[in-house]
């Protein structure tokens, strides 16, 4: 009993040191949880001290994992490292970080379903509002392992990150795995009158792990100013899109792009202020990832009223095809979407799809001054 409580005494001066630590670009501490729980702390893989796990506090039915393990009949893997952990029902881990309040920040972690088939998870920070629900039944890769992105402003220059799993699976120990947690500070770019599109090149998003060649996927989200991919809103019920880098994929313009994976499910949607009756010009690139995505690919671009198709026959190994769109404004806002009209996979039977990049808008023309009538004397 005096070990226990001299165990959580270390443990919780662990949690208070992460809390006078700034969050940089990176993995949070123990973000990869490779510092281990002592043994007596555990029952078998399950941890049973809440602050077990050095830097984290844990609630409910956490398991600590190690790469190799069976479940069952299926063999556990662990992306990065040799540990990670398993939510089972009801279960979180959380963790105090320091923040600068008002700013914007990206959480990328990696997720993979063990049990159950439609897995989800509640990434929340707190105290304040922000939460979001995202869907992870869908797996993008052949090793079961994919990054996720979530996003936030800070309230309070101390916010604790919570990471749930409200299963309610018969096998309490039934949930996702979870690895490599990382946060990155956003700096949401502005529109111009270069180009009306905010981050239009995609360079502005989440934190990408160095080692993980699948990207990472940016779930459903509504609101461009709390996106992961700033300026951006991605609209489906369950599908993902996903951000990749030039260190693992054929990028058309800079350093990342956005691969349109799950089809016509997915959307990329941003609203720009406009004037009726003027004309603008919308410019995109269409392309393949160089990630081994073959066939023909089409993705159709809307602004306003007007719409165009572009067709690009994908080899796998990168390439890429410039596309205009000329239309009127109808409205004081305007939706630039973009979205894939098929569905691509890759030889291993996971989800592709072309990859759009430097999106830019523009005036083309002024509006016209009404006509003058002529006074009959």
């Amino acid at each position: 009993m005096a070990f226990y409580n001299g165990a959580r005494v270390v443990a919780l001066l662990l949690l208070v040191s992460t809390a006078a630590r700034a969050a940089g670009d990176g993995l949070l501490l123990n973000g990869n949880f490779e510092y281990q729980p002592n043994k007596s702390q555990m029952n078998g893989t399950r941890v049973m001290a809440e602050y077990a796990i050095p830097y984290w506090k844990i609630t409910g039915f956490v398991e600590y994992i190690s790469s190799g393990q069976k479940q069952s009949d299926m063999l556990l893997t662990v992306p990065e490292g040799a540990h990670a952990v398993r939510l089972g029902n009801e279960a979180s881990i959380q963790q105090q970080i320091s923040v600068t309040r008002v700013m914007y920040y990206s959480i990328t972690f990696s997720a993979a379903r063990t049990c159950a088939q439609s897995e989800k998870l509640n990434v929340s920070v707190a105290p304040g509002p922000e939460s979001g629900e995202l869907p992870i039944q869908t797996v993008y890769t052949s090793s079961g392992w994919d990054s996720y992105a979530w996003a936030f402003k800070a309230k309070r220059g101390l916010v604790s990150l919570i990471i749930h799993n409200h299963g309610e699976d018969d096998d309490p120990a039934c949930g996702p795995l979870i690895d490599s947690v990382a946060i990155k500070t956003l700096y949401p770019p502005q529109a111009t009158q270069s180009n009306m599109l905010k981050n239009g090149d995609f360079e502005e998003g989440p934190y990408m792990f160095p080692n993980a060649p699948w990207g990472v996927m940016v779930p459903p989200i509504s609101e461009d100013d709390h996106s992961p991919l700033p300026g951006w809103m991605v609209m489906s019920d369950t599908k993902a899109v996903k951000c990749v880098d030039s260190a693992h994929y054929a990028v058309p313009h800079g350093a990342r792009a956005v691969e349109l994976v799950s089809g016509l499910e997915t959307a990329l949607m941003q609203e720009v202020r406009t004037v009726p009756g003027r004309s603008y010009r919308l410019e995109f690139s269409v392309g393949d990832a160089g990630d081994g995505c073959l066939g023909s690919m089409q993705v159709k671009g809307y602004a306003g009223q007007g719409c165009t198709t572009v067709t690009y026959n994908s080899q796998g190994t990168g390439g890429h095809t410039r596309a205009s769109l000329e239309f009127a404004a109808v409205a004081d806002t305007t939706r630039v979407v973009f979205v894939s009209s098929t569905y691509t996979t890759k030889w291993d039977g996971t989800l592709c799809g072309p990859v759009v990049d430097d999106a830019s808008l523009v005036c083309v023309s002024q509006q016209q001054p009404p006509a003058r009538r002529l006074l009959r004397l």
